[in-house]
């Protein structure tokens, strides 16, 4: 690299299916991502780092719906706070159980963000649980 900072940050939502509302759910969820701005805006989230599902999915014999996302950005995690807030209000208007962010920086190591619902799971307008972060640096000779 020619001295940039990348950062790379992807990770997955995760949802329960099975209930009687999963195409209501599937649907607030997927609303919630296509109103998120597209990349060219320079948003710290955007629609395009996301597999965006689509409603009508057959999941018969699967217990959990993944909604996964990754990026690139220079030096992100000198705006991680700001990025962190941008998902956390995702989160807010979405169902799911749990979520996973990875971040991968050049200077300062990989870090894993995770949320997980106090409840069965997180209801739209609801406050979001905790994150949690677990921190791992690799070091060279």
């Amino acid at each position: 690299m020619s001295g940039d900072q990348e950062s790379i940050v992807y990770g997955c939502i995760k949802d329960a299916v099975g209930l009687s509302c999963d195409q209501e759910r599937r649907r607030i969820n997927r609303s919630a991502m296509l109103a998120l701005p597209n990349a060219e805006q320079w948003p710290f989230l955007s629609q395009e780092m996301f597999a965006i599902p689509r409603i009508e999915t057959n999941m018969m014999g699967y217990q959990t719906e993944v909604m996964h996302f990754g990026a690139s950005y220079q030096a992100i995690e000198y705006e991680w706070e700001e990025w962190l807030k941008a998902f956390e209000a995702l989160l807010s208007k979405m169902y799911w159980v749990d979520a996973t962010v990875h971040l991968e920086t050049e200077l300062s190591g990989n870090h894993t963000f995770s949320w997980t619902c106090d409840e069965d799971y997180h209801r739209p307008g609801t406050e979001v649980s905790r994150v949690r972060c677990q921190w791992q640096h690799e070091t060279g000779l």
